[in-house]
């Protein structure tokens, strides 16, 4: 592919550097090979352009940097924003995406709405797929990823090669990083979703104001005048997050119990499901849904709204609700104790989705609110007292254990959660936490175990051992230990 194509009229090339074959696109200097373009990126800790001798002795044919930067001799690809440009070079290197791509921002609950969306798209007949936290789900299995939202390079490779296994909607998690990163430009994106925003990566983003404009960016920047947003506007910034959506000329669906195209006129809870009652502009349905919490009745109508706004057809969308499973690790019930009391695990690791996460159990909960959690470490440090806090004020009993402390020391991690959590019982083993918990579980008690969902490893110092949250609970549910 000529160089000249990839790049059109994005950035100003001469002619002989428009007429150069380009073997393949990369932004990692050690994968370069004779005739790829290197994209020397700025990064989180190191800048790519230190790179650019490396990549240029490795056979680059070109770089994509900023302009002035020395490119080692090759034609510089020069633009003000090398990620976008970057972005849409990938997009046009790969050519096939799938016929339909929605996206989904938020906080909390987008694995479980781009998994909901997969499954409405799969019971309707569609060859479909989701990216995001749990990997690359599609017809041909599951595919673990490195992160919720692959770089641009990875992210079009992906959508190329589910086009080419006839998979023709994709439904894509949009992390804050991934967006401020320019990851998802180049997409072809139809409809977004908005689920919520609170405290989180304040690590990364200067302060909220900055978080919630990157997640912004997918309504403004990457779905086109025209596009759909799906937005619950129950939330804190819905209200804000419709108004930006509708001034860039995106047809708005407003979702929730103050939804005016899909509003929630009741809920009735059963043992580890709900009955709800919705209006979808104005139409009445009456859906049995197979997910406990209210935050699942948010998400799951979010990702019908994502499935109407491309052209899914009403009665059959609303339906399909009630046959979903939802994502590994999403307050999945795994097993109950030998007294009864139902165990779930559930990916919540930030403070907004564990105190929605306890708030959901409670209306299930006859006797006491059993949870184990801890905090990552070399993450957002200032979470760990917010979520002792919401435990202890929303929990009966709190176990307070080690998530993934990477590098910092366990002990200070659960020592920052043990100060705001007076009362919690501290027990840094995970699989010793989660046996005490189970053991103590009595009749009409619920136990959630949180923070790690879906992982099958725990991150300790530089390695990461073998540990899943299910096992743990299948073993103390059986009178077992377990050592991962």
């Amino acid at each position: 592919m000529r160089l000249g194509h990839l790049v059109e009229r994005d950035a100003p090339l001469t002619a002989e550097a428009e007429a150069l074959s380009v073997a393949g696109l990369t932004a990692d200097s050690r994968a370069v090979k004779p005739g790829f373009v290197f994209a020397a990126l700025p990064g989180t800790h190191v800048d790519g352009t230190a790179f650019i001798p490396q990549a240029v002795a490795a056979g680059a044919a070109a770089v994509v940097a900023a302009p002035g930067t020395d490119s080692g001799g090759v034609p510089l690809i020069a633009s003000a924003n090398p990620r976008r440009l970057f972005a849409h070079m990938a997009a046009r290197f790969y050519g096939r995406q799938p016929d339909t791509i929605v996206a989904v921002t938020g906080t909390s609950g987008k694995t479980s709405v781009a998994t909901f969306v997969r499954e409405i798209w799969t019971a309707m007949g569609f060859r479909a797929a989701s990216l995001g936290t749990v990997g690359v789900v599609s017809p041909s299995g599951t595919i673990e990823l490195e992160h919720t939202t692959p770089d641009a390079m990875k992210l079009q490779e992906i959508a190329a090669l589910l086009a080419a296994e006839k998979v023709e909607h994709l439904a894509i998690e949009a992390s804050s990083h991934g967006l401020d990163q320019y990851r998802l430009d180049g997409l072809r994106i139809a409809a977004a979703g908005f689920t919520n925003l609170s405290h989180d990566h304040l690590d990364y983003h200067p302060t909220v104001d900055d978080y919630f404009n990157a997640k912004m960016r997918l309504f403004e920047d990457l779905v086109a005048p025209g596009g759909a947003a799906v937005i619950n506007v129950d939330t804190p910034r819905g209200e804000e997050a419709a108004k930006r959506a509708a001034a860039h000329g995106l047809k708005v669906w407003s979702v929730g119990i103050k939804g005016q195209t899909i509003r929630v006129e009741g809920v009735r809870r059963d043992a580890g499901s709900q009955h709800i009652t919705v209006s979808v502009h104005g139409r009445r349905y009456d859906v049995d849904l197979p997910l406990a919490g209210d935050f699942q009745v948010s998400n799951a109508l979010i990702a019908a709204g994502l499935v109407l706004a491309t052209g899914g057809d009403e009665p059959q969308v609303m339906h399909a609700l009630q046959s979903l499973k939802g994502a590994k690790g999403r307050l999945e019930l795994v097993g109950r104790s030998r007294t009864g009391a139902p165990v779930f695990v559930d990916y919540a690791h930030k403070p907004d989705a564990l105190e929605n996460a306890l708030a959901s159990l409670r209306p299930y909960t006859r006797g006491r609110l059993f949870v184990v959690f801890g905090c990552g470490g070399d993450r957002d440090r200032a979470k760990r007292p917010i979520m002792g806090e919401i435990a202890t004020r929303l929990a009966d009993r709190v176990y307070v254990t080690d998530d993934n402390p990477r590098t910092e020391e366990p002990a200070s991690i659960r020592a920052a959660i043990m100060a705001a959590a007076p009362g919690a019982i501290e027990i840094g083993s995970r699989a010793a936490a989660i046996r005490a918990a189970v053991d103590a579980l009595q009749a009409g008690d619920v136990l959630i175990v949180a923070g790690k969902g879906h992982e099958e490893g725990q991150k300790i110092g530089k390695q990461v051992l073998p540990f899943s949250d299910h096992e743990a609970v299948k073993a103390a549910i059986q009178g077992r230990d377990y050592h991962g």
